[in-house]
């Protein structure tokens, strides 16, 4: 399994970003997909997630209302739409895969650095 994620750069507060997560080796519709960050010394979080078959998403309260996870799974791809970014939102970008019913993300992208600038 290799998850490859894309999209990120600087873009000033207040701009739009899409994150891609291509992955390959996995049937995406067996596996719930997230987006993680971790910014400089701090803890990776959650950012948001998107059920295995599609039917819920879930978002950490920061970023509700502003960004929104996507998949389609016939080109085993998940995409973050991040708009009216903030400074605060600064940090490397992660996608994971979890197996449905798993406990926990099992599969990592390499990460992809999202910079906002005031």
């Amino acid at each position: 399994v290799q998850l490859q994620a894309s999209g990120g750069g600087l873009v000033q507060t207040g701009g739009s970003l899409r994150l891609s997560c291509t992955a390959s080796g996995l049937t995406l519709s067996r596996y719930t997909m997230g987006w993680f960050r971790q910014a400089p010394g701090k803890d990776r979080e959650f950012v948001a997630s998107s059920g295995w078959n599609g039917g819920w998403t879930s978002y950490r309260d920061s970023v509700k209302n502003r960004f929104t996870i996507s998949r389609d799974n016939a080109t085993t791809t998940v995409y973050l739409q991040m708009n009216s970014l903030k400074p605060e939102d600064t940090a490397v970008y992660f996608c994971g895969a979890k197996r449905a019913f798993a406990a926990d993300y099992g599969f990592w992208g390499q990460g992809t650095q999202v910079t906002v600038s005031s």
